[in-house]
């Protein structure tokens, strides 16, 4: 991809990530709220902003994930993030998204998600898209299931993370889900 792209929904602008955003990055990623099911500790620097900002950067290009600031329209704060964190074009991708506290059950993941999930299909050909969540999570679990995704199983103890194992729930959207729901989507 030459130019990263910008995707529009009706209250949100999902944006290229950039330095000047490191400040929002930091007070979404150093959230304990925010990460509590996330494999990834709270952030304590600038530094480890940066080393988040590179691994994106790089996921991106490299065509292997690709991960958009959530900003509502005419704002220029980064309240979340959504992405791929790792695809492989007409096959598959692994969904992921966060949300700072304030901006909760507000219907703003629902509509980004959506053009994530048109993104993927429309524009890197998947023909699936997963996302998995660890037990627990309930909220990720019924917005992925308004969404259409399928709950597919547990996969026991699939995460290893601070010395732990953890189950996962495996919840996946097809191609022909999204064809069939294709109005949803708009």
């Amino acid at each position: 991809m030459d130019k990263f792209p910008v995707l529009s929904t009706e209250r949100l602008d999902l944006i290229e990530i950039e330095q000047k955003h490191f400040g929002d990055i930091y007070r979404l990623f150093s959230n304990e709220k925010v990460l509590q099911y996330y494999k990834l500790h709270p952030l304590k620097s600038e530094e480890e902003v940066q080393i988040l900002f590179d691994w994106m950067t790089r996921r991106y290009d490299d065509d292997q994930g690709i991960r958009w600031g959530i900003v509502i329209k005419n704002s220029q704060n980064i309240i979340g993030t959504i992405g791929y964190n790792s695809y492989i074009r007409n096959h598959r991708a692994n969904l992921g998204f966060d949300l700072q506290t304030d901006f909760w059950n507000s219907g703003y993941m629902s509509e980004a998600i959506k053009a994530v999930v048109s993104y993927g299909f429309h524009w890197l050909d998947l023909n699936r898209i997963e996302a998995e969540v660890m037990q627990g999570n309930i909220v990720s679990e019924i917005l992925l299931q308004k969404m259409n995704f399928k709950k597919e199983g547990v996969l026991r103890q699939w995460l290893r993370w601070n010395e732990k194992y953890y189950d996962m729930s495996m919840f996946a959207l097809l191609k022909t889900d999204f064809q069939e729901n294709a109005k949803f989507y708009q």
